[in-house]
């Protein structure tokens, strides 16, 4: 069977500062490919929709796939599957990833007939089995696990065996040079680990994975890392190096083979200061960049997302990063019923620290614990907006003032960081950057005015609205149980996964 998979546009932030390589499809590609598929992939990322067209004027798919993993993306994968189905008619239209898991239901029925089903949870096992199914009888593809179609659902998803199995099919994706992050360019991806066995209120990682915490052999992850040929990767688990021997192991051998790369990875401050010796091999290795979810610079912030940290241990994990002379980007989570104080707050204590301050905005997803807590006080059900740039939840500052507060917040982040101070300081990068053909830093440096512009993010929210959001089903007064908004079930050895 003829497959293709597509990822769909960026996103606000990535017009910016970053590009990453889609990481989960290519492994699904590797997957269909190992069933004996012709597959290819495209990412709209870097191609345009009416590049998507004629692949399937010209190619003609028998299969094609949508990846979903950010919710502000659904409107746009309803209307390519729409279209996709006027034109190739016969076609088997099916999506997955990480929002579509939450929302198959509501997708299903918003896409009215164009797609013939949804995939929850991991795709890399269940895709050839799905696409053999197609083959053979398509009515029937709703039997299978973790799968969603109009008349109704089969088994809950299941967990892939081994992680070891696969390894991306990277040499799919056209254009690699395109992916970057910051001035790692280019830069690919790579999985060390999967999951996340914390609970904090605003993420989905959890839910999604059952609380499990899974690892990548050592030896899997260093052929796979000895395959990338870009000089620079991105580590993206969700928490990078939980366990201290695991992040040991792996740093072993890729010293024994020599590899040498710069490195960008996230983690947790606890996780920082309980590993310390793992954190400082990995900056011999070649770790530049580290992203810290602070996510508040008090304790009562700290609290309402449930992080389980207190704010002198993250902290003292700054300094300790700052020791081994890693760059770190942190990130604060602003609230829309933040008022003028206390933006000039964070500005004043983003200004005190020499690292990269980022602010997001609170956005309660599907999937999420404040999901089900805050979602009936949302003020528009346009997908688009959930992209953690917009607010979604009532300001108490006037909409457009709030934006102007947030922008002037972030602005700080552009002139620390990027524009022409940026420019002059890492000239030697750039120019190294322009003689091996990579623009996309330089590219980078001078876009954020056009990008984070109060206007422009107050105007999104007059925008026309296709497909409206569903809400949770919830009963007043009735105490939410998380545990209904699990992908994956939670077993016995998720409970032990951080230990």
């Amino acid at each position: 069977m003829k497959v293709l998979l597509v990822h769909p546009s960026c996103l606000m932030y990535s017009e910016i500062y970053l590009r990453l390589e889609p990481l989960g499809l290519e492994l699904v590609a590797a997957a269909a490919r190992e069933a004996g598929h012709d597959v290819r992939v495209m990412d709209l990322q870097i191609f345009k929709h009416q590049d998507y067209r004629r692949e399937l004027a010209e190619w003609k798919p028998e299969a094609v796939g949508f990846s979903v993993n950010y919710l502000a993306n659904v409107p746009e994968v309803i209307d390519l599957a729409r279209e996709t189905r006027r034109l190739l008619p016969g076609c088997f239209v099916f999506a997955g990833g990480h929002s579509a898991s939450f929302t198959a239901r509501e997708i299903i029925e918003h896409a009215q007939g164009a797609m013939d089903c949804i995939v929850r949870g991991e795709g890399e096992s269940i895709t050839p089995r799905l696409l053999a199914q197609a083959a053979r009888e398509r009515n029937a593809v709703g039997k299978l696990p973790g799968v969603v179609t109009a008349n109704g659902s089969g088994p809950p998803p299941e967990m892939v065996q081994s992680l070891d199995r696969l390894q991306p099919a990277r040499r799919l994706l056209r254009k690699r040079r395109k992916y970057f992050i910051a001035d790692l360019d280019p830069c690919a991806s790579i999985e060390f680990a999967r999951g996340c066995p914390w609970d904090c209120s605003f993420c989905s990682a959890w839910t999604f994975y059952g609380r499990s915490y899974r690892k990548v052999s050592p030896e899997a992850a260093v052929e796979d890392l000895a395959s990338i040929r870009e000089p620079h990767a991105f580590i993206v688990d969700d928490v990078a190096f939980i366990h201290a021997e695991h992040g040991l192991a792996i740093a072993e051998a890729v010293d024994k083979r020599r590899i040498r790369k710069r490195y960008y990875l996230e983690t947790r401050g606890d996780v920082l200061l309980k590993n310390k010796e793992v954190f400082r091999y990995w900056r011999k290795l070649g770790l530049e960049y580290m992203f810290l979810g602070l996510e508040a610079i008090d304790e009562e912030g700290l609290k309402l997302h449930r992080k389980r940290v207190t704010l002198s241990k993250n902290f003292e994990a700054l300094e300790f990063a700052r020791s081994l002379g890693i760059f770190v980007a942190v990130n604060i989570i602003s609230d829309p019923d933040w008022d003028e104080r206390r933006f000039e707050i964070i500005r004043e204590w983003a200004l005190s620290v020499p690292e990269i301050v980022h602010l997001t905005v609170n956005t309660p997803y599907p999937g999420t614990e404040t999901w089900l807590t805050e979602s009936r006080k949302f003020t528009t059900r346009d997908y688009r907006l959930f992209d953690v740039q917009h607010a979604v939840l009532p300001t108490r500052l006037p909409l457009e003032k709030f934006y102007g507060e947030l922008v002037k917040t972030q602005q700080i982040l552009n002139r620390k960081h990027l524009g022409v101070a940026a420019l002059r300081d890492t000239f030697l990068i750039t120019c190294k950057l322009l003689a091996k053909g990579q623009t996309n830093f330089l590219r980078m440096l001078w876009k954020f005015n056009s990008v984070y512009n109060p206007e422009r993010q107050a105007a999104d929210h007059r925008r026309a609205v296709r497909y409206d959001m569903r809400l949770p089903e919830t009963t007043p007064g009735r105490v939410v149980n998380a545990a209904s908004i699990y992908v994956h079930e939670v077993t016995a050895s998720s409970s032990a996964a951080r230990n």
